[in-house]
């Protein structure tokens, strides 16, 4: 299977579709289950178009009539349920035979019980309103479409099987063969032999071209479900970041709790023996100067340990480095403290927003923590450069591989937390190695 990893990066690709068919996919598809599908879905269009189309057009129009009373809102209301139960209809339809997956749209937000409150919701979601558009635009369509497939279907299979029954016509007709043209002069019949062929030939040449002009007609439908059935892209929008807004949060509150569980168990314990100790040397200091010399020299070694410890949560808080000098720097850092070998090269025309600077190092971060601890690798290499208006990082060790991002493993927190920016995360970690990690992320300068 084929993955992209975006701008310019994919990757091994798995078989070619289409590859173990005798035949090419010109000559077979007339016997493709998918192709009789497609012509299936075509016909059912119309019959399925003609109801929706009659109850939209009688539904909506009365509701609209009856506005001048009450008895008007319920009315459009119930026409622009029944519209989105059809809906729903049309996407199973489309699922099952044109193998097309559309999300189901947004739900009816309902914010208190009770009919007028359900109408409200249907009235105003756009959801209905779109299921309405579909239900006026696809009954033209679906005529068009019905009209073309079964012209087109039955005239391919008939001229081209044309040798096989064209002696019907002589047999019980009266005539040599099909009747091209007539008038009260004269006729033109196709009853020689290379009449036959021709006809055949001609036949031969629809019964192949109608499945990809139906397949044609049919991705229209699918375009109109996927456009006006499936979730707007605004109210997508707005589910994603509602998710990545609680990723953010939950991310923040993991932070906290890591610095303060670092502070409780590092330095703040650190420094309550420190002030015991000092406190003991305190009251040896008159009567045992030197045991008190003694312990005020192991509390400096304390007070050293301890200012190391806060200096490595400030860096994992945020680097100095970072702002100080930028993603190079600050990633060559990181890099000389990872126990194997590592690479490191940086080529950016400036530095991204900060905020995507520190997920930027972070990530890099984390991944060479992974490659320290569970790769078993000999070397790394960090890249990071910009395209376009992506800011990519990619890290690649030679170690075991195996690496995953599901499973709730801290590549799906990296994974989420990444997404909470636009971003994307990519890992290619075969067993046996090497693994592969790429990062886009937004530059947002």
């Amino acid at each position: 299977m084929a993955m992209e990893y975006g701008h310019g990066y994919e990757r091994g690709q798995g078989r070619p579709a289409g590859t173990g068919h005798r035949l090419p996919a010109g000559l077979r598809a007339p016997f493709e289950a998918r192709s009789w599908r497609e012509f299936g879905y075509v016909l059912l269009s119309l019959p399925i178009s003609i109801v929706l189309f009659t109850w939209t057009v009688t539904m909506v129009s009365l509701g609209a009539g009856l506005l001048v009373t009450f008895l008007g809102v319920p009315v459009l209301a119930a026409a622009l349920a029944g519209c989105r139960g059809f809906g729903a209809l049309e996407r199973v339809r489309a699922r099952t035979l044109l193998g097309l997956e559309v999300a189901a749209p947004e739900p009816l937000r309902v914010r208190k019980p009770g009919a007028l409150a359900w109408m409200g919701a249907v009235l105003k979601s756009g959801t209905s309103w779109r299921s309405t558009l579909y239900a006026l635009v696809q009954f033209p369509w679906a005529v068009f479409s019905f009209v073309v497939a079964v012209t087109l279907w039955p005239l391919g299979w008939s001229l081209l099987t044309y040798p096989l029954w064209f002696w019907v016509f002589p047999a019980y007709v009266g005539q040599g063969g099909l009747q091209l043209y007539g008038d009260e002069h004269h006729s033109v019949y196709l009853d020689n032999p290379f009449e036959i062929t021709v006809t055949a030939l001609v036949g031969l040449l629809v019964t192949l071209s109608t499945p990809w002009i139906v397949r044609a007609l049919t991705t229209v439908d699918g375009l109109l479900v996927r456009g006006l059935l499936g979730p707007s892209p605004l109210s997508a929008r707005v589910v994603e970041l509602e998710s990545d807004r609680g990723v953010v949060v939950d991310t923040a509150a993991a932070d906290l709790r890591r610095i303060e569980r670092d502070l409780h168990d590092g330095a703040q314990a650190r420094l309550v023996n420190l002030a015991m100790d000092l406190g003991l040397a305190k009251e040896k200091l008159q009567e045992d100067p030197r045991a008190a010399a003694q312990m005020v020299e192991e509390a400096h070694g304390e007070v050293k340990t301890a200012l190391q410890e806060l200096r490595d949560l400030a860096r994992g808080i945020h680097p100095a480095v970072l702002t100080d000098r930028g993603l190079d720097a600050a990633l060559s850092s990181v890099a000389s403290r990872c126990t194997v070998p590592v690479r490191v090269e940086v080529d950016l025309p400036g530095r991204p927003a900060a905020a995507i600077e520190g997920i930027a190092y972070f990530t890099v971060s984390e991944l060479l923590q992974n490659i320290s601890k569970h790769s078993r690798a000999r070397s790394a290499s960090v890249d990071v450069w910009h395209a376009e208006d992506r800011l990519m990082l990619q890290v690649i060790d030679d170690g075991v591989g195996g690496a995953d991002v599901s499973g709730g493993s801290g590549l799906a927190g990296l994974a989420g937390r990444l997404g909470a920016v636009d971003g994307v995360l990519v890992v290619d970690s075969p067993a046996g190695g090497p693994t592969r990690v790429i990062a886009e992320l937004p530059w947002r300068a």
